[in-house]
């Protein structure tokens, strides 16, 4: 059984599993995920409490053992198992494997990962978990959905706010849902239930963004010129080195000229994408969408300018590696 993050809530006000695997690379969710869960296990009589870090070194042995015994003091008891580099090796792969082949009645269990790729999902340990539990899958809000989460929460607080409000947060807060959180927790607090106006919420709102490099492409592909020069500055105050910024740029153009090629003879597109390793809806329309808008002539002109700013970034020539940097997403936009 799978659950998006946002179901989960519905789930436990229903019934109560024996395993739930939360698996994803959004920290607020996947923590909020794991606190409902603790909290329905209490109510319901789980007071026993255990915490296994699978780090390296760890004793698989120690999975089995605890979800043999029960306390003296309790008849009830959960258990969390931490794999945070998602890779449980040999010996954890056969532990789970046989932990979820004979789950003990009284014992809940949790299970925490990092994402997962397709070929670790596929893996025989993985299966075990996601057959005898329930997955929750916390994954990024994409930007497009973010005004409608952070009006979600604020309904929460029976709080709301109009568009341009919603999208002023967003752009506040970009990347970070736990800085989102916490300004959204600090409106409910500044301000009664109802309407939020912008400029008191403008007044309140600190610049709270976290900028992602590997996002820079996104804005790049979608031709968001406001929001390309915003974060390529965002970037260079957060100290992000030049080079790491132009391999990302880099790879995404090659990825869109060689996504054209093959749709110019007629290759199946998640064919072309699996090829690639161009990954997530979101992207894979974008980079659909550059592949027919651009003519060939003028991608291979943006690799040639990628190449010159690293000569640039090399002291090899003249120029404002962040300008050019610049300039070369602006060759993408609409």
């Amino acid at each position: 059984m799978q659950l998006r993050a946002e179901e989960l809530e519905r789930h436990l006000a229903r019934s109560l599993a024996a395993l739930y695997v939360v698996q994803g690379d959004e920290p607020l969710q996947s923590l909020e995920a794991a606190d409902a869960i603790r909290a329905a296990a209490r109510a319901k009589g789980y007071a026993e409490r255990e915490v296994l870090a699978a780090e390296r070194g760890f004793d698989w042995n120690q999975l089995v053992v605890s979800g043999a015994s029960l306390s003296l003091f309790s008849s009830k008891k959960l258990i969390e198992l931490r794999i945070s580099g998602g890779k449980p090796g040999t010996e954890g792969a056969a532990a789970i494997v046989q932990y979820c082949s004979a789950l003990v009645p009284d014992v809940l269990t949790i299970v925490t990962l990092p994402k997962l790729d397709r070929r670790a999902q596929d893996t025989t340990w993985f299966r075990a978990l996601t057959h005898s539990g329930v997955l929750i899958n916390t994954f990024q809000v994409e930007r497009a959905q973010l005004p409608q989460w952070i009006a979600a929460r604020l309904a929460r607080q029976k709080q709301k706010a109009d568009r341009e409000t919603l999208q002023f947060l967003a752009d506040s807060v970009e990347g970070n849902l736990l800085a989102a959180h916490q300004e959204i927790q600090k409106l409910g607090l500044l301000f009664p239930p109802g309407e939020l106006a912008f400029d008191p919420v403008c007044g309140a709102v600190l610049n709270v963004a976290r900028y992602d490099a590997f996002k820079l492409n996104e804005a790049m592909l979608s031709g968001d010129k406001a929001r390309l020069a915003r974060m390529l500055d965002g970037l260079k105050n957060e100290g992000e080195a030049p080079p790491k910024i132009l391999w990302v740029l880099s790879e995404e153009i090659r990825a869109v000229a060689k996504v054209q090629a093959g749709m110019a003879v007629g290759e199946d597109l998640q064919q072309l994408y699996r090829n690639n390793r161009v990954w997530g809806g979101v992207r894979q329309q974008l980079v659909a969408e550059a592949a027919r808008r651009l003519k060939s002539a003028a991608l291979g002109q943006a690799l040639r300018h990628a190449a010159r700013i690293d000569r640039t970034v090399k002291g090899l020539a003249r120029g404002d590696v962040w300008d050019e940097l610049l300039q070369l997403c602006l060759r993408f936009a609409r």
